[in-house]
């Protein structure tokens, strides 16, 4: 039999038999505290993704740069999740970099997406070279559409490009994702009252359990926005987590996580 899918959803077929059936694998709890309770989750339904940790945004040189905003401020999630993500990866959680990364026609874009990068029309905007070096501003492939250096990414890692605010619209994002068997998202990344926000807020409109992590997160905003943005995520979508509660319970996961794992593979 061969099988044809992802690990987590696949077909197994032969020249005479077609087998349907999926056979999940065993779950793998963790909990952690969230504001005033604990929240429990399965690792092996979870994704994470990092939204824009990308040249324009996060380097000297880049667009952010360019118009004259501190990328500075956005370097801030590369330690926790260089801290974070190893740990993931061992638990076999996909890691997904979400990255703008527009086409260079930009036949998709309305003029409502290209009046935030361009406000006045006089330049330089998505897909326009930035005067110093060249690099054409959130284009696929361009230098400044690439991941910003320190972070550490492997080659298993997958890669989505986004034309919006939300890397939901137009991409093949919602259809990874299901292939992965994903239930819930870790949001990281930068701008966190920006496309991580507006990110989180289509994953759970499309039935995603989110967590917001925080300490991952970063804003270029004054600060109320992020105060804002906190808010509404836990009042409204999901709920707000730190990575190093996280990194304790992937270490050091609780007896009854054990007893509960152990109960599950008896089961299936």
């Amino acid at each position: 039999m061969h099988k044809l899918g992802t690990p987590s959803s696949y077909w197994q077929v032969s020249k005479n038999n077609v087998i349907l059936q999926r056979t999940p694998k065993p779950p793998q709890p963790i909990t952690f505290p969230v504001a005033s309770r604990k929240l429990t989750l399965d690792l092996q339904r979870t994704a994470i993704i990092v939204v824009d940790m990308q040249n324009d945004f996060c380097s000297v040189g880049g667009w952010l740069d360019h118009i004259g905003g501190n990328t500075q401020l956005l370097l801030k999630p590369i330690d926790p999740l260089n801290k974070l993500l190893p740990a993931l990866r061992l638990a076999e959680v996909p890691v997904i970099w979400l990255n703008w990364g527009n086409r260079p026609d930009r036949l998709n874009l309305c003029p409502s997406v290209l009046h935030v990068y361009n406000a006045t029309g006089e330049g330089t905007g998505i897909g326009e070279p930035l005067p110093h070096n060249g690099s054409h501003v959130l284009e696929q492939g361009s230098w400044g559409a690439a991941p910003v250096d320190g972070l550490h990414i492997e080659v298993d890692d997958i890669h989505v490009d986004k034309y919006r605010m939300s890397g939901f619209w137009d991409t093949p994002l919602d259809s990874i994702l299901r292939n992965l068997a994903i239930d819930t998202i870790l949001f990281a990344g930068v701008n966190i009252d920006q496309c991580v926000m507006a990110t989180l807020q289509d994953a759970v409109c499309l039935g995603y359990d989110s967590i917001l992590l925080e300490d991952c997160c970063a804003t270029t905003s004054p600060a109320f926005c992020t105060e804002a943005t906190l808010y509404n995520i836990q009042q409204c979508y999901g709920f707000v987590a730190n990575s190093t509660d996280m990194l304790e319970a992937i270490a050091t996961p609780t007896r009854e996580e054990n007893d509960y794992a152990t109960r599950n593979r008896r089961t299936l």
